[in-house]
């Protein structure tokens, strides 16, 4: 799809009230596009709005919306398509995560992060892509996952199920809307500072004192802002890629999983456990 000049179309972007949702609306409103926002903070969103106002370009229209509330999903899609037959491309962006191994992780917290990440982005298809497929002028869709999408680690096992989960969707969803006309990318972003480190919900070992604030720091020396994974967003788009790795580790985790499966599980697990050695370290001298 040509994203150079999107007056007259209309992206819609789920969690769009902070971090990659924020700068990818942003970045599809600076193109001229009229954006339909929603996220569970209303303030966060109104923000987005705001944001998007000032540039002078396409209208913006935000909603409260909870993704892993279906009723509520399917209300905002019909606001939307009050407004117009249909999306041109749809971004489901919004999602949560938990730090922690899979005997910490209690099933009310994984009935909160397969609601948000696996069902928010099965509602946003569901509710959107049919009026898509029914107006029959082509589109794309969006799905925000993760490099956790493609590499496990044990302690991000409920967020790499749920990512998992949106990988596979996404290349399924992706063979069937072929026909149509309608792409389908999945992002997979890397190490990448946005407000998730700060929302995330830690548990067993790593809700020990100061490991949340150790990997926040973490992820700020990494130096990657969410703008960067906007603009490979839109650029997936562009050229219709099907699986995007975006930060330079994701791309280089991604192929050699690839090439060794065996050899990365072994990096992860010395990864994984070289970063529990230095937090238990960082814990005991304070």
């Amino acid at each position: 799809m040509d994203c150079s000049d999107l007056r007259g179309r209309t992206v819609a972007v789920t969690g769009a009230g902070s971090g990659i949702g924020r700068e990818t609306a942003l970045a599809f409103a600076r193109r001229g596009a009229d954006l339909e926002l929603c996220d569970l903070d209303a303030a966060g969103v109104a923000e987005t709005r705001s944001r998007i106002e000032a540039l002078g370009r396409g209208a913006a229209r935000g909603a409260v919306v909870d993704v892993a509330d279906a009723a509520r999903v399917e209300a905002w899609a019909a606001e939307v398509h009050a407004r117009v037959p249909a999306v041109d491309i749809l971004v489901n962006n919004a999602g949560v995560a938990i730090g922690g191994g899979f005997l910490a992780t209690s099933l009310d917290d994984w009935e909160w992060i397969l609601g948000v990440n696996t069902r928010g982005v099965v509602h946003g298809c569901h509710f959107f892509v049919p009026a898509m497929v029914a107006r029959g002028a082509g589109g794309h869709v969006v799905n925000v996952a993760s490099l956790a999408g493609v590499l496990a680690t044990e302690d991000l096992a409920a967020y790499c199920t749920t990512k998992f989960s949106v990988v596979g969707l996404s290349e399924a969803l992706r063979d069937e809307l072929h026909r149509h006309g309608i792409g389908v990318s999945c992002i997979c972003p890397g190490i990448v500072d946005t407000p998730i480190t700060r929302s995330a919900k830690l548990v067993g070992t790593l809700a020990g004192e100061g490991r949340r604030e150790e990997m926040i720091r973490s992820y700020q020396r990494r130096g990657y802002g969410p703008e960067r994974v906007a603009a490979q967003l839109v650029r997936a788009v562009e050229r219709n890629r099907g699986l995007a790795p975006v930060t330079p580790e994701a791309w280089l985790m991604y192929y050699v999983k690839r090439l060794s499966p065996a050899f990365t599980a072994w990096l992860a697990r010395r990864v994984g456990e070289a970063g529990r050695r230095r937090l238990d370290a960082e814990a005991g001298e304070r």
